[in-house]
């Protein structure tokens, strides 16, 4: 199959960013990193404050692309084959059936992640990794494309079960969207006053246009001074004097194909240095721990990511 031609990518995608910001007011730049998680097969957490946009930012994403949605609401007594599905016996056939769960949809809303039980959180990360869930030794495979953003309230902890680092380093990206400025509140409160625009939403993409350009992000180049500037990131997270646990293998590979789909999204045909600076803190931030006593310095994640980047050698081409 040949290679799309970028000046046929670009408007695609601006054309689905600009659908999506026709909803979501004054976020372009987060709608961009999310469309660019998506091209690169990633999932999202989105760690916010309630009714900032999450759920809409979303649904807007599924309508774009003509995908179908399902909202999972997460709570103490969610089981994993709620997410899931569940065999259930046919009496007439006298054969069990499988029953699709919620995780059956193109694009899902995983509401409220760290309220539910460490085994349902278990289940929905098997089914992002492997695309696939298995009930009573059967297999099914999940929808192409295939889109996972959850979420978690940063203030609210009484009665969660925070995620455990071998589950986050699971996510692509770790997304804030924040809280609008004056304008963009009395621009939102002017646009949603006769009718919600994400009714008269209309789609932009299909499902099988979306899944070509996934598989058209790998064509991107990366020069060798760039990998080696990535690994090189990566490394000094392991390696600094105030990080406990540094960035996986898995990070690297992440922001590999992160700088990759954001430079698509770009209409460009290679990655650029900028590209690798401007993703490591939404790549890296959630695989990374500080020491206790690092924080007690007032260290936090966020410092010690500015502080490799400053330090690292760009390269030049």
């Amino acid at each position: 199959m040949n290679p799309i031609k970028l000046e046929q990518v670009n408007p695609a995608i601006t054309g689905l960013i600009d659908n999506i910001e026709k909803v979501l007011i004054g976020k372009r730049s987060v709608i961009e990193l999310m469309v660019a998680a998506i091209l690169a097969n990633g999932h999202v957490l989105l760690e916010d404050v309630p009714g900032v946009g999450k759920t809409m930012m979303v649904r807007a994403l599924s309508k774009s692309i003509s995908g179908e949605f399902k909202r999972i609401q997460f709570t103490p007594d969610l089981l994993p084959t709620d997410v899931t599905g569940v065999a259930i016996f046919n009496q007439k056939s006298l054969e069990f059936e499988f029953r699709q769960g919620p995780i059956f949809a193109n694009v899902i809303l995983a509401d409220e992640i760290n309220r539910t039980s460490p085994k349902t959180q278990s289940a929905l990360l098997e089914a992002m990794e492997e695309r696939s869930v298995t009930i009573d030794g059967s297999t099914y495979r999940l929808a192409e494309p295939f889109f996972v953003m959850a979420t978690q309230n940063p203030l609210e902890y009484e009665g969660t079960f925070p995620l455990p680092e071998a589950q986050l380093d699971r996510f692509f990206m770790q997304l804030s969207l924040g809280y609008p400025t004056v304008e963009e509140e009395m621009r939102m409160l002017s646009r949603f006053s006769a009718a919600n625009p994400l009714e008269e939403l209309q789609p932009v993409m299909s499902t099988a246009e979306l899944a070509e350009l996934q598989r058209q992000v790998s064509t991107i180049k990366v020069s060798e001074g760039i990998k080696e500037y990535l690994v090189r990131l990566c490394h000094r997270t392991r390696e600094h004097h105030h990080i406990y646990l540094g960035v996986s293998p898995r990070g690297s590979l992440a922001l590999f194909r992160a700088v990759q789909a954001l430079a698509f999204v770009r209409g460009r045909d290679y990655v650029i240095p900028d590209d690798v600076k401007e993703l490591v803190p939404v790549v890296f931030a959630h695989r990374m721990i500080v020491k206790p006593e690092a924080r007690l310095e007032g260290a936090t994640v966020d410092r010690v990511l500015a502080m490799i980047l400053s330090e690292t050698r760009v390269p030049v081409s």
